[in-house]
């Protein structure tokens, strides 16, 4: 049986409406990861993706159900969950060592000036800042502010890194670079992390596990998606992996048509076996994933 490191058992949340009653913005949710897995959620505005993060940091608490993470039920805010949110939310009068410094001191109150700075200068050396320490937010670029955030996360070595769209508002090339930096990091350290993203290459690149969630109020999980890509998958050739149109296709179709019309047309759809989905092989089967990376021979087209 896969280990449950995440498990969001049967979860609901409802807002009190103006006309009476609650608006239920999703409910009955059942969602789970393994330790060292890379998550991220997929759906339109208003299908409560935000709200599941600020469940899992928190930050708000479901109106049903319970979170459980490493064995434990979420009680509010931890240090075991670090969140890198839209904005690089980064306190102004800081240095980047300073914001970086002062997440290192919440977490280990007994350690000294020295060792907290030590192990802050880790890992602004590890998101490319080394020179910057002294910095303020105000001379940072936007893409240096979120590496500020990333740094600040992975300080506090959380169980779990959140992230709410974190490269949202950057530019493409930044984008694509702090995309690169995040999954390598990843990759090295063997960390958990869990994504909301509106980015379809976004989350096909960095995840191993792609949640769709149709539209809301009223949202459900509509399929869970194993990316079929190999681990080691690069930016430069990941279009030329045999399936991934297929997986690109997939998503596209579910957000643009059957993200509209899926709770009406599957009316059977049982939230506690959410189908699991490897697209380009036979739905819904799920084979081994250490399948090496095989670019299409000369005339084969790719699967689109």
């Amino acid at each position: 049986m896969t280990e449950k490191f995440i498990s969001i058992e049967g979860i609901a949340k409802r807002y009190p409406a103006q006309s009476g009653g609650t608006t239920t913005i999703f409910e009955d949710l059942w969602l789970s990861m393994p330790r060292g897995e890379f998550g991220c959620v997929i759906g339109h505005s208003g299908c409560g993706k935000t709200t599941v993060l600020n469940i899992l940091a928190g930050l708000d608490e479901p109106s049903e159900g319970t979170v459980i993470v490493d064995g434990q039920a979420i009680e509010g805010t931890s240090l075991d969950r670090a969140v890198i949110f839209q904005s690089h939310a980064l306190l102004p009068w800081r240095t980047v060592m300073g914001n970086v410094a002062y997440a290192v001191s919440s977490k280990w109150r007994k350690w000294d000036k020295a060792r907290v700075r030590a192990h802050a200068q880790k890992f602004i050396d590890i998101v490319g800042l080394t020179g910057s320490e002294h910095k303020r937010p105000s001379e940072l670029s936007g893409g240096m502010k979120q590496r500020v955030g990333i740094a600040r996360a992975l300080s506090i070595t959380p169980k779990i890194m959140l992230m709410d769209e974190p490269f949202s508002a950057l530019d493409a090339l930044t984008r694509g670079t702090l995309q690169d930096e995040v999954r390598r990091i990843c990759l090295e350290t063997g960390q958990t992390a869990f994504m909301i993203t509106h980015d379809v290459d976004e989350a096909i690149y960095l995840a191993d596990k792609i949640f769709l969630m149709t539209n809301g109020p009223g949202a459900v999980l509509a399929e869970v998606l194993e990316n079929p890509l190999p681990k080691d998958r690069g930016r430069i050739d990941l279009h030329r992996h045999p399936h991934y149109y297929a997986l690109r296709n997939h998503i596209i179709d579910f957000l643009v048509t059957r993200s509209k019309t899926f709770v009406e047309t599957n009316k059977d759809h049982d939230p506690r076996n959410v189908p699991t989905v490897r697209p380009g092989f036979a739905e819904p089967a799920i084979v081994n994933t250490t399948e090496p990376f095989q670019k299409p021979q000369a005339g084969q087209a790719s699967a689109r």
